[in-house]
């Protein structure tokens, strides 16, 4: 068993600066009257044009994202190899849909895609379909409603992109998430996976879909994965998280008059994460894995489990990863124990990933725990260092 409160471990490479900044940020995110009243005055200052990135860059910004450009990430990415920890490199901007918004963070995925290559310390790229194709282009052609013509020029579009950054990937050997989306355009972002993997990962898996377990037929679509690679000769890449539109997905269901995908609570999701990354560590022979989670019970089962099938904890096949900024506590002290580990690290400006940053501020004042989590960790730690001084 790894001792996941093993604070000396967690945050090794902080100095007491950056734990005292952490803490302050941390109990401001565990009021959720101050996270609102952020969002608040950050949608004003972005609709009013006003700069408020001297206040994110030293506080937020600082702790959860690696910089503005691929560039500025290098001193985070140094930061986490030198603790055996590599980086999975998230372009985060946000708020466009315009072809020339797209086009933009298209050529940045195929930047980060280069940057990759050349750096020891990056593990995987990743894209969100959405960013390099109109969301609501791709929710008309999964309702298999009709497109304009105008509008199946941009689908075709979207799909060479898709297609073109998983090419790129096996060209370069590197592992590429396809982070999932909102239920209503998942299937042809699966569709196009399923494709994608079927051509490039018939040596090692390069292209990896991302199954949301907190959907309660993703099992369904991971034994479906399993029977077409089985038959098409291919190592399907799996990344799994539990899940990042909850209450809208449900919102949506209700408004549609169509069945809730969502497990019906929090405990079926938690059996229904672990019995996916169970089916696979048990099937490795024919799977790469990626374990995304912020739960110490899913790392716990994991390894138990690496090591009941008499899997090395550093077996390439098998990654465990968190968020930059976030639970280092399981991060680092998987990494010490041998596994491999990733952060996932956002870069973008300021302005273009501050709703990536709200939703950081939001997810941790709702997740149950995660934020008195965070602030008891890296209380206890301060503390350590205390005494550990005072000993001296």
């Amino acid at each position: 068993m790894i001792d996941f409160f093993n604070t000396r471990i967690a945050f090794e490479g902080k100095s007491d600066a950056d734990l005292k900044r952490a803490e302050f940020l941390f109990r401001a995110m565990a009021s959720s009257s101050l996270v609102k009243a952020g969002r608040f005055f950050s949608n004003l200052a972005s609709n009013l044009h006003i700069p408020i990135g001297w206040a994110l860059r030293p506080t937020i910004y600082k702790h959860f994202v690696g910089g503005e450009n691929l560039e500025d990430t290098r001193h985070a990415i140094d930061n986490l190899g030198r603790r055996r920890v590599m980086a999975v490199l998230d372009y985060s901007a946000e708020g466009g849909s315009s072809e020339a918004d797209i086009e933009t963070t298209y050529q940045e995925t195929i930047r980060s895609l280069e940057f990759a290559r050349t750096n020891p310390y990056v593990s995987h790229g990743v894209f969100k379909p959405s960013g390099v194709g109109p969301a609501e282009i791709l929710k008309k052609y999964c309702r298999k409603l009709p497109l304009t013509v105008e509008e199946e020029e941009r689908f075709r579009s979207f799909r060479h992109r898709f297609m073109t950054l998983c090419r790129m990937a096996h060209e370069y050997g590197i592992r590429l998430l396809i982070d999932a989306e909102h239920v209503a355009y998942q299937d042809i972002v699966d569709e196009l996976t399923i494709e994608a993997m079927t051509l490039y990962n018939k040596e090692r898996a390069i292209v990896f879909a991302t199954l949301q377990m907190y959907r309660h037929d993703r099992m369904s679509l991971l034994q479906r994965i399993h029977e077409a690679s089985l038959k098409h000769g291919f190592i399907p890449g799996i990344k799994f998280v539990r899940g990042a539109y909850m209450e809208e997905e449900r919102m949506l269901a209700h408004q549609g008059g169509y069945p809730d995908p969502i497990c019906v609570d929090k405990a079926a999701t938690d059996r229904n994460y672990d019995e996916g990354v169970r089916f696979t560590l048990e099937r490795l022979a024919h799977f790469e894995v990626f374990i995304g989670t912020h739960n110490e019970h899913s790392c716990q089962m994991a390894t138990k489990l690496i090591g009941e099938l008499g899997i090395a904890p550093d077996d390439k096949r098998i990654f465990f990863a968190q968020l930059y900024g976030m639970s280092d506590n399981l991060s680092f002290n998987l990494s010490n124990a041998g596994y491999n580990v990733s952060k996932y690290l956002p870069y973008a400006p300021v302005d273009k990933v501050l709703p990536y940053l709200m939703r950081r501020a939001e997810e941790n004042t709702a997740i149950q725990g995660q934020t008195s989590r965070e602030l008891h960790l890296i209380r206890t730690e301060i503390e350590r260092r205390k005494s550990t001084k005072g000993g001296a």
